[in-house]
């Protein structure tokens, strides 16, 4: 089975290593295996689900720390049974074991959170998903043009939700871990973009990109006249009862339990460091990819989403509707904001999300037999391929 994906594969990152605290690589906790602990819950005849390999799911959590990652918690649900599973360290410093209830960055997983909110808004009838983005932001448009003098045709708002709209990406920080404690507002990411000029027709491609969601960021603020963070909080956090999910804002820290994102970075001499980098900036991945979530939490909207009480129904559908493209260009995988993959005879709907020092992935199939949810302390999140623990847990649970 093969997980890597288009959402998940981006160039490696180049990192700057000024300025930065070594940490031991590696090292074992104390203890009369010599290994990393496993926990899990409590997994009683009858309520495993069918086929799953539980063995397997244990197999693919231990031993860590190792090269890969540092710690991995998983959840996997669904009306099939549970089975619950953590591994690793919280630090590479004191070697405790790591905090199954810790807290992440969900990277891109935040995509789903945003889908919801512009679909709840669809339903209410205040936002119209064929209308173009221009009619709601015109002045996101006023004069824009690309290099070749290119105009941009209406972007429809269902085209910003399945990767279709034809923006290009936005500019950063040129050495983004150089920048780690600095802010960049998304509006200037956002306003790069638009000085591209369009890629492509709307609708013609599909490419994954951040920008989509976070022009849906800004279009949210716009209808509601209040901020994306507090229309999340508001819509699906407080009434799921996600008490570990929040926007950080500018805010670098992770408030509450976590366990220690690290990065392996290469040295002059070619050798490699683990340099600890929970400390992190992500305000301009705003609607995109700036939340902050934990395993249960996720779990809990993952259920919530699937069993059509985040979204309702007719609008729920847009998540599991693939966009027919223009001919001869590959077919969509993404739905508004889902990939849709078949993974070991099962359509399962997904979403990954990776920011450095940790990948993620929430996971059902469209009836919610079987969700999964995991966090992985990964030492390169940002880099070609997937995570070798990430794809052992994906390969246990849904293959």
């Amino acid at each position: 089975m093969q997980l890597a994906t288009r959402a998940a594969t981006a160039a490696a990152l180049v990192l700057g290593l000024t300025a930065t605290v070594a940490v031991p690589a590696f090292a074992r906790p104390p203890g009369p295996s010599g290994t990393a602990a496993v926990s899990r819950a409590a997994d009683p005849a009858g309520t495993t689900p069918r086929g799953l390999d539980r063995k397997a799911l244990r197999e693919a959590i231990e031993g860590l720390p190792n090269p890969d990652a540092t710690a991995a918690l998983v959840r996997v649900g669904g009306g099939e049974g549970t089975w619950r599973g953590s591994s690793g360290v919280h630090d590479l410093v004191t070697h405790r074991k790591a905090d199954p209830h810790g807290r992440f960055r969900a990277g891109s997983v935040t995509k789903i959170v945003t889908a919801a909110v512009a679909l709840q808004l669809a339903a209410e009838g205040d936002l119209d998903l064929d209308a173009p983005l221009q009619r709601y932001m015109p002045e996101l448009f006023k004069g824009a043009k690309s290099g070749s003098g290119k105009d941009f045709d209406p972007i429809p708002v269902r085209s910003l939700l399945n990767y279709t709209s034809g923006l290009k990406s936005g500019d950063g920080f040129d050495d983004e871990f150089a920048h780690r404690y600095d802010t960049l507002d998304p509006r200037t990411v956002v306003a790069s973009a638009i000085a591209k000029g369009p890629e492509h027709a709307p609708g013609d491609e599909q490419h994954y990109r951040n920008i989509g969601y976070t022009v849906l960021g800004l279009l949210i603020e716009r209808i509601t006249g209040d901020s994306y963070a507090r229309q999340a909080a508001q819509r699906i956090f407080r009434p799921l009862d996600m008490d570990d999910t929040c926007f950080p804002g500018a805010d670098p820290r992770i408030r509450g339990p976590h366990n220690r994102g690290y990065q392996a970075m290469e040295r002059a001499d070619g050798t490699t460091r683990l340099v600890d980098v929970t400390v992190w900036n992500q305000f301009d991945r705003f609607a995109a990819g700036d939340m902050i979530s934990s395993t249960a939490d996720l779990e809990t909207f993952t259920r919530a989403l699937f069993d059509g009480e985040v979204v309702p129904r007719p609008q729920l559908k847009e998540m599991f509707t693939l966009p027919r493209l223009a001919p001869g260009v590959p077919e969509a995988v993404f739905g508004a904001g889902l990939q849709h993959m078949e993974v070991g005879g099962r359509d399962v709907w997904l979403k990954t999300g990776a920011r450095h020092g940790y990948v993620n992935m929430i996971a059902a199939t469209e009836n919610g037999s079987r969700t999964l949810v995991y966090s992985v302390n990964a030492t390169d999140a940002k880099g070609e391929g997937m995570n070798p623990v990430a794809e052992r847990i994906a390969r246990a649970a849904l293959g």
